[in-house]
């Protein structure tokens, strides 16, 4: 077993989700220490590492700015060396069928909250001599348009010029700020979701998982400011 994140401190959120697990079942195998997020503690206790003893979880609202300022600064203790934010939600309807607060729901969602949680992440990891690593977690829409998607690619695409724009600000503070852009992956909602479709060509939550341990691991010392297609063979 690789120890890359061996002593790493590592933030996680959604770590209840299939993309969340995976990341989190990974980042054990590497030795890292893990706070992991969850809106429900509910939701918690179905995880496969709801009582491992290197992930500690929070159950709180990410789009609660009070909440997430509490947990960066007063629930994990020092340093945090790089925070992976997968919280996101999707939803498909042609522009004419898409309500203002359809809209809002995913900007709140999947803007807000990566917003709020890089920004505390910043603060903590600017103090700190090694800097860190912040990944975000964007969607092939938002790169290449389809049909029906047009607010959901506006949302994740506000992730993606978000990513850009902190990683040229945080680079002088050695803080490194990247997004990865999936397609479909397999998880057994997305084959219940599209039954038509072959999941052979999707990447796994774990091969997701693996990219994203990259650029937010110690190896990583020079790329910042990229959106990284993880779109398999789809």
């Amino acid at each position: 077993m690789s120890a890359t994140f061996q002593g790493r401190r590592v933030v996680v959120t959604g770590g209840t989700g299939a993309l969340g697990s995976a990341i989190l079942e990974a980042l054990i195998e590497q030795g890292a220490d893990c706070h992991a997020t969850a809106v429900a503690r509910e939701h918690i206790a179905h995880s496969p590492w709801a009582d491992h003893p290197r992930v500690r979880w929070h159950s709180l609202d990410l789009g609660d700015e009070a909440a997430v300022e509490h947990l960066y600064r007063e629930e994990i203790p020092e340093p945090i060396d790089a925070s992976i934010h997968t919280v996101g939600t999707f939803t498909a309807a042609p522009l004419i069928e898409t309500s203002l607060e359809a809209l809002q729901r995913l900007i709140d969602t999947n803007v807000t909250t990566t917003f709020l949680c890089c920004r505390e992440a910043a603060r903590r990891m600017i103090e700190q001599p090694e800097g860190g690593r912040i990944v975000n977690v964007a969607a092939r829409p938002a790169l290449l348009p389809v049909p029906g998607l047009a607010a959901y690619s506006a949302a994740k695409a506000a992730v993606i010029s978000l990513t850009a724009s902190l990683a040229t600000e945080l680079l002088p503070k050695s803080v490194l700020v990247n997004a990865i852009v999936p397609s479909m992956f397999d998880t057994p909602a997305n084959r219940a979701a599209f039954p038509g479709e072959d999941p052979s060509t999707w990447p796994t939550a774990r091969e997701i998982a693996e990219a994203i341990l990259f650029l937010a691991g110690p190896s990583n010392r020079l790329t910042s400011g990229v959106s990284l297609p993880v779109y398999g063979r789809k």
